[in-house]
């Protein structure tokens, strides 16, 4: 239907956003058109072609919505995306390495993979259209970063078959950036570039980011002196302490993107460097669920649980209710008419349970950064010698800190874990540089406890 000005409205069981709204209230994104559309109606005709396109060509898909009992033409609104199966990390390892693509291979114009450390790696392919999509959202991306075409961009994500840094660099230099191809490692390297090129942005993991701060303190380089004015960190959780700290120590405006390879890559989301308040969902391409991650129910705007991905114009591989692990919300957008996540706490797959205590990695580092006098390089490790678990953190104290105030501030850790989190810690104090650094990921758990213990406490 039509409201009196002509704007088209459709009713899906969601909140309607009209053309007019969008052209008074948003500023402009990068290939956002609607075409006088609601962005309800548009979601909606997308999901129903991506059903069917997934239904047609994807073996797996056939197999699991006559399962179900659904057809893509069962889809008469948005909420009823809910009578369609998830899709799960094994899924696609079943279907390893090209059984998950839904066009010939002929059109499939690239190919990534994640690392497989868990067993077979997820292959995900792209068709030619595929990739100009996912070029403009990393281009949207650092659009609302406050980056501006022109502006030099240092990706520091890994190239190869991670997603990270090829995605990022391909959307750079389409979307008019002049595009450095650093990769991940060779640290001091990565200082002497920066210094040299003068880019403007920084892509790169967090924890990286915090090694390459190590590195220009160790050089004795004020690092508020570089041409660095925007980071985009992405592909792991980070918490405000570690944003306040990058910020400070560089002078820059940091911003979270989200994604994932099963589902694109990084650009599924990112964050306005103007509110700096969570990830905008680029709702035009991916439409979001929260779930509860033990019942699978679909919950309500502001609950969190489970993030649930369904492509909404994906070719070469469509995926249909992607269960991503991460733990979140959908809040409301503030800038853009598109919902936006909030805080990932943690990973459903990531959670360790010690002494009956559900606990996130994220959570010992919320602890760590209240501590003055330690660094944020640390790593855990579990053991069950005997009956019960025991938890010991290796943290690295700052070089400013005396040794004689180690025992004080490993003791002040300790306490701040005890009352936060509800577990007993030993924290012990090393120097700098000393604990194990990553070039992409931070490695910050070491799960030693027999296996079968591990799973039996997850049931």
């Amino acid at each position: 239907m039509s409201d009196k000005n002509g704007d088209l409205e459709v009713h899906t069981g969601e909140a309607l956003v009209s053309t007019t709204e969008l052209v008074l209230a948003f500023p402009p994104l990068l290939g956002l058109d609607l075409g006088g559309h609601s962005l309800a109606e548009i979601q909606f005709e997308r999901l129903r072609t991506t059903l069917q396109h997934a239904y047609d060509n994807n073996p797996h898909y056939r197999r699991t919505f006559n399962e179900m009992g659904v057809r893509p033409n069962d889809l008469s609104c948005l909420s009823d995306l809910s009578k369609f199966p998830f899709t799960t990390k094994s899924d696609l390892r079943t279907n390893y390495p090209f059984g998950f693509f839904s066009v010939p291979m002929n059109e499939v114009a690239r190919i990534h993979a994640s690392s497989g450390t868990t067993g077979k790696p997820t292959v995900v392919g792209y068709t030619q259209e595929d990739l100009a999509n996912w070029a403009t959202l990393i281009g949207r991306s650092l659009q609302v970063a406050g980056g501006r075409p022109g502006m030099k961009v240092h990706i520091a994500y890994g190239y190869g078959l991670f997603t990270g840094g090829l995605g990022a660099h391909f959307g750079a230099e389409s979307s008019g950036y002049t595009v450095i191809p650093m990769s991940g490692g060779q640290t001091e390297k990565q200082v002497q570039l920066i210094l040299d090129f003068e880019p403007d942005i920084i892509m790169v993991t967090p924890s990286y980011m915090l090694t390459i701060l190590d590195e220009f303190r160790r050089k004795d380089v004020d690092p508020r002196s570089t041409s660095l004015k925007i980071g985009v960190f992405g592909a792991e959780p980070w918490t405000d302490a570690m944003r306040t700290e990058i910020e400070t120590a560089f002078n820059i405006q940091a911003v979270d993107i989200y994604g994932l390879s099963e589902v694109m890559g990084p650009g599924v989301a990112s964050e306005y460097a103007a509110d700096k308040n969570g990830p905008t969902i680029w709702e035009d391409h991916f439409l979001a669920e929260i779930i509860d991650p033990s019942t699978c129910e679909v919950l309500p705007d502001g609950s969190y649980g489970e993030l649930v991905f369904t492509s909404l114009t994906k070719q070469a591989m469509p995926v249909i209710r992607y269960r991503t692990r991460d733990l979140t919300c959908l809040l409301p957008g503030t800038r853009s008419p598109f919902r936006r996540l909030g805080r990932i706490t943690g990973r459903s797959d990531d959670m360790l349970i010690i002494r009956g205590v559900n606990v996130f990695p994220t959570q010992i580092e919320e602890q760590l950064l209240r501590c003055e006098g330690l660094s944020p390089h640390y790593q855990m490790e579990i053991v069950r010698p005997h009956r019960m678990d025991e938890v010991t953190i290796r943290v690295e104290a700052k070089s400013d800190l005396a040794e004689d105030e180690h025992a004080a501030a490993a003791k002040r850790l300790a306490g701040y874990i005890k009352t936060a989190i509800g577990i007993s810690a030993t924290v012990t104090l090393c120097a700098p540089g000393s604990v194990e650094r990553s070039s992409g990921k931070a490695v910050r758990v070491r799960d030693l406890r027999p296996k079968e213990l591990v799973d039996a406490a997850l049931c």
